[in-house]
Formats: structure tokens, C-alpha cells, sequence
């Protein structure tokens, strides 16, 4: 027996144990290596005269015993003469691709996958002995090459009518830890050959048991042993886009992606450069039942040359575009030595970066061009895009403020901000606001009835996170937000400031009672211009707004955070004149109109009451008189 000419049965051990985290890779691995080996004859025959192929019988052929728990893999490829054998073999880290893909560097399409030598060495990891029966398209003479691991292999002169290669895999017994039964079973295997290597160019074909009607019979089945092409062959992103249905799209993204309805919108490109990619987009109908929770995976199936290497590569998408489907296909990827994880290159990056303006350009082209169907796709994902700009400290504002929407009170439909400004008065500087649970719950709070009485237009906010973005954002084209519901919010001339300045001073004694009465949940009480046909309403002052309070409160953790709140009274309205009275006469009284006010205003706003018991019976008290 020979020993390995690497380093010894620790190397091996590493390779098998560490470089592959997942078992079922070996086939992926032994299938690219047959590939190869095919591809290495087609471009032989190209050059070299001698050498005819019939391109009929180019595939790959698996073969179960479940008996003898065998597995094979033949390939009709260039095969390889004993001194290839001890070469590729016999020499962990040696590969015979990387070598044929360094002298035909400058050939085109030469895609050769297998380029570090170790792929097939993770065959071990499920096999307890390997046998390579392989015989060179130009010698008379085939050899096998076998091996139970570390300790070393032999190679001996046998016989083969056809040059390629076959490896014979048996399989390891069934443990505690692993089933290895799993890869004696067609139905597995045919699995594991979709999910890899679906996209291999030459048919990967195994005879499979399909339940068939009997012949003459209408009810009557068997079970039919017939062989079959396991793989697609060419992938959908590489015919040309003008040839490919609608039908076929649809049909492609909900059969990889497992999705009932077909997809809202299909990005299909193919970019040449710096770097190169072909890729199949997705923006789906609806979001997944999971989409909004820890356990939702995005990222795009990442493949090289046909062959899948990452099932969901994350580094792809963003994660406010994280609801794409999809799929990217580069000869140009940097791998690392198993071909399970990416390394973290120049052209991962590019090529994330060009998918993100790409889906950025589909999206603005729908907005402007297919309202119905962008206002469909945002109530699904709007919200992702609003996470997009809250998050990393408003890193993706800019990228990302043209995207969302909001209802406007003016148009009654959703808007856009650009849209927003464009129907601004010239010399108008600020876009108000105002959030709540809902539109019309939103529409009758009393600090919007005035606002919209002088013609502004009012956005409403009615997603938890629509204020923290608007917070964000802080302004947009020079127009700073305003929420109607904020201290800071200035309807009034000079000469009405001035006035209702002289009304709180002549009755700051009447508001610190009333402050006094309300155990100081207030920061200050005033009359104002604010409201039209409201008596009260409460506004904020400082960071954070009411409908903020609301959302950080209901999140949970035992911090509680209160906005700075004001209760405000409607100088106008028949009540501020009772107030007056009440104070003069009635101190009693007037503590409990104080207190029946507040209540209403907390109310309105959507906030709880501490003593609803009291109240009720307060108000009960006032309607009995």
C-alpha cells in the first residue's frame, strides 16, 4: 500500500472533519469533479483532431445497491492513466483542473469548478472505502485506484471498455450521530442533485422507480424501474430573457421558492465587467408568514458555474431589500478551499452592490410607472423599506426616502414625499404630520381639524415605526417635519401670538392649579389657537412624542419612557369661559372639570386613564344635574 504523499493521515483527517461542515456536499463535490472531466474532453476535442466525441453520450450516471450499500458515480470524461491517478490521487491538494485551467486561461468558456484537489477526498466523510476505476481517452490500459482512508491507497491495472471514470463509494454503516443510509436512497439522492447540481451542463442521469398505470389497465399501477435525467442542464437566468415566457418565470420562482402565487415583479440580468454575473430576481406577491420575525433568512442562492455554493448568501441583499428572491450565477466568485463559505472579495461586494442599485431602479421604474402594482408590493414591504431608514443610524436615508409612502389628507391616497413637496405652496417651508392608529382615527384628532382648516396638507403616520423614520429623515428638500401634535407646531401671526400670550399670563394662576390638580402628569397648561371645534388636546415637547411613548412603552422591558406632555385648551371654545367661572366660584368644581379634560384629551390620543372609576363617576355626577 502507498501512503499519501501530503503529509500524513492528519491532513486527511482535516479535510474530511473541518473543511466540510456538511456531509451531503461529497456528491455535490464528486458530480463537479465528473463534470470537469467531461469538460476537459469537449475542449480536447476542439484542439486535437484525434480526439472525436459524440456529444449524445456526454453525462454523468449514478448507480444505487442499497444491498451492498454501494454508491457510483461514472462520468464519459477524459479519464485518467496511471500516472494520474498517483498524481490526482495519491496527492491531497493536487488538482489536475486548477492545472488544465491555468493552460487554457485563455480560452473562453472553460468553467472549470473543481480548482483545490480536495474535493473529492470529502467522499470519506460518508464512505468507509473508495474504489476509482478510471481509463484515459488515450491509452488502451484502465487502472483503479482504491483506498479506505488515511492509511494510504493502492493501484492496479483492471479492465474498462470505455475511457472515463467511475467511483464506487461504499457506504459507512448507520451510527447514533448520522444516517448514512440516506444516501442509498433515490429519492434523497435525486434531492441532493436538484438542490447542487442542477444546473451541471451534461444530463446527470439514475435509474428511479416511478409508479406507472399498468399497460391495458385504467386503474391498475406498477412500479416501473426506468432511467431518467435527474437535472435541468441550463439554468432559466442563462437563456436570453426576449425567448423566456412568462409562464417559465412564474413557473421557476414558485418551484424553487415555494410560493402559491407568482411573483409581483422579475428582475432578470446579465452583467459583464469588472465582474461578471448572470442573476434571477424576485420581489414576491405577498410577504411570508415569517418575514417580520428572528426567524426569517434572506440572501439570494449563490452558484458558480452551474453548481450551487451558498442556498441563501446573505452578504447579497441589504436587509431593507431583504425580501427578494432570487438567485446569482458568477465564474468570477473567489472561493475558499471547500466551496462551502465565500470569501469576503472585491467581487462578492461589487456584485452586491450592482443587485442593490438594480432593485432600487425596479422599484423607482414601478413607482412611476405601475402605481397599482409599487402600492401593492409596499403594503407588503413598506415597512422594511421604513426600517431600512431608521436603522444603522439612518446610514440608507438618502437610498431609500423616494421609496416610502403616506397617506395624505389633501389627496385622501398614499403619496410620496417628493409628491408631498411638489404641491407645497411656494413660500411653504414644513411638511406636517400626524400619527395614529389608524386613518380615521387619525383624521378626527382635534390638532388636525385647524391644520387642515388652513389648507396645509397633513401626512398620516399610522405604522409604529413611520415617526421614528420621519425623525430620522429630519427634513427633506430644505422642508422640515412638523408634527401637528408638537409644541413646536406655529399656525398663528404676530399679532395672535401676542394675544394669546397676554390670555396665559392674565390666568397663570387658574393653569397652576389645574397643573396642581392634575398631581403634575402635565409640564405646563395653557390656552391656545390650535384647535377649531375641540375643547382640549394634549401636545409634546422635547424628543419624544406622544405616539413615540406609545411604542416604546409597549415594547418589552421595564423602562418606561413618558413624553414631556402639555394640556392645552381651546381659547375659543365655550369651555375655557366655564373654566374661568369655575375657578372664581367653584375651586371643587373646577378640580373636577380639570380632571374630566385630561381624561378626554388621554383619550383622544389614545392613551390609558389611571382612575377610569373616578371619572365615570365624575362624569355621571355632572349629567345628573
Amino acid at each position: 500500500m502507498k501512503q499519501f504523499k501530503a503529509e500524513s493521515k492528519r491532513l486527511l483527517d482535516l479535510m474530511i472533519n473541518s473543511i466540510y461542515t456538511n456531509k451531503e456536499i461529497f456528491l455535490r463535490e464528486l458530480i463537479s469533479n465528473a463534470s470537469d472531466a467531461i469538460d476537459k474532453l469537449y475542449y480536447r476535442s476542439l484542439t486535437d483532431k484525434d480526439v472525436k466525441i459524440n456529444k449524445k453520450d456526454l453525462c454523468i450516471k449514478l448507480e444505487l445497491d442499497k444491498e451492498n450499500r454501494l454508491l457510483k458515480i461514472s462520468d464519459t470524461g477524459i479519464g485518467m492513466n496511471k500516472d494520474e491517478l498517483e498524481n490526482n490521487l495519491g496527492m491531497i491538494a493536487k488538482s489536475g483542473s486548477l492545472k488544465f485551467k491555468e493552460e487554457n486561461e485563455a480560452k473562453k468558456d472553460v468553467n472549470i469548478i473543481g480548482q483545490f484537489g480536495v474535493g473529492f477526498y470529502s467522499s470519506f466523510m460518508v464512505a468507509e472505502s473508495v474504489e476509482v476505476v478510471s481509463k484515459s481517452y488515450k491509452e488502451e490500459k484502465a487502472y483503479k485506484w482504491t483506498s479506505k482512508g488515511a492509511e494510504g491507497y493502492n493501484i492496479t491495472e483492471c479492465e474498462k471498455d470505455d475511457y472515463g471514470t467511475t467511483i464506487t463509494l461504499k457506504i459507512k454503516e448507520d451510527s447514533d450521530e448520522y444516517n448514512y443510509s440516506d444516501f442509498l436512497d433515490s429519492y434523497n439522492i435525486e434531492s441532493l442533485v436538484k438542490k447542487y447540481s442542477d444546473y451541471v451542463r451534461y444530463p446527470i442521469k439514475m435509474n428511479v422507480t416511478r409508479r406507472e398505470l399498468k399497460k391495458g389497465s385504467d386503474s391498475e399501477y406498477e412500479d416501473v424501474l426506468k432511467e431518467e435525467t435527474l437535472n435541468s442542464m441550463i439554468p432559466l437566468w442563462k437563456k436570453d430573457k426576449k425567448k423566456i415566457k412568462e409562464e417559465e418565470y412564474n413557473s421557476f420562482y414558485q418551484s424553487k421558492f415555494y410560493d402559491y402565487q407568482d411573483p409581483l415583479k422579475v428582475i432578470h440580468t446579465s452583467v459583464e465587467g469588472m465582474t461578471s454575473y448572470k442573476s434571477l430576481l424576485f420581489i414576491p406577491a405577498h410577504a411570508p408568514y415569517d418575514y417580520y420575525s428572528k426567524e426569517y433568512e434572506k440572501g439570494l442562492a449563490l452558484y458558480s458555474n452551474g453548481v450551487l455554493i451558498m442556498d441563501k448568501c446573505s452578504d447579497l441583499l441589504p436587509d431593507y431589500f431583504g425580501f427578494v428572491k432570487g438567485v446569482v450565477d458568477s465564474d468570477d466568485l473567489s472561493l475558499n478551499i471547500s466551496r462551502e463559505i465565500l470569501q469576503q472579495d472585491r467581487q462578492l461586494k461589487l456584485i452586491a452592490s450592482n443587485i442593490e442599485k438594480k432593485i432600487k431602479s425596479e422599484l423607482e421604474g414601478m413607482l412611476k410607472n405601475e402605481r397599482d402594482k409599487y402600492e401593492k408590493f409596499y403594503k407588503e414591504f413598506g415597512m422594511q423599506l421604513k426600517f431600512g431608514i431608521y436603522n444603522d443610524y439612518g446610514m440608507h436615508k438618502d437610498e431609500l426616502k423616494d421609496l416610502i409612502l403616506f397617506y395624505s389628507s389633501n389627496d385622501k391616497k398614499l403619496v410620496t414625499l417628493k409628491e408631498y413637496v411638489s404641491n407645497m405652496k411656494e413660500k411653504e417651508d414644513t411638511i406636517y404630520y400626524a400619527c395614529g392608529e389608524t386613518i380615521d382615527k387619525v383624521d378626527m384628532l382635534p390638532q388636525v381639524e385647524k391644520v387642515k382648516d388652513k389648507g396645509y396638507n397633513i401626512l398620516y403616520l399610522t405604522e409604529y415605526v413611520d415617526e421614528f423614520v420621519i425623525k430620522t429623515l429630519i427634513e427633506y428638500e430644505g422642508k422640515k417635519f412638523i408634527n401637528v401634535c408638537e409644541n413646536n407646531l406655529d399656525l398663528d401671526t404676530e399679532e395672535e401670538k401676542e394675544e394669546l400670550n397676554k390670555i396665559n399670563e392674565e390666568n397663570k394662576d387658574m393653569f397652576s392649579l389645574m397643573k396642581e390638580t392634575l398631581n403634575n402628569e402635565v409640564s405646563l397648561v395653557r390656552f391656545t389657537h390650535r384647535l377649531k371645534n375641540h375643547p382640549v388636546c394634549l401636545v409634546s415637547e422635547g424628543p419624544v412624542s406622544i405616539e413615540m411613548q406609545k411604542v416604546f412603552n409597549a415594547m418589552p422591558t421595564d423602562e418606561n419612557i413618558n413624553a414631556k406632555i402639555i394640556l392645552e385648551v381651546n381659547e375659543s371654545h365655550p369651555i375655557a369661559e366655564k373654566l374661568k367661572a369655575l375657578y372664581n366660584e367653584d375651586k371643587e368644581k373646577f378640580n373636577e372639570y380639570t380632571k374630566i379634560l385630561y381624561s378626554q384629551a388621554r383619550l383622544i390620543e389614545g392613551l390609558s386613564i389611571d382612575n377610569p372609576t373616578e371619572i365615570s363617576n365624575l362624569i355621571c355626577d355632572l349629567l345628573s344635574k
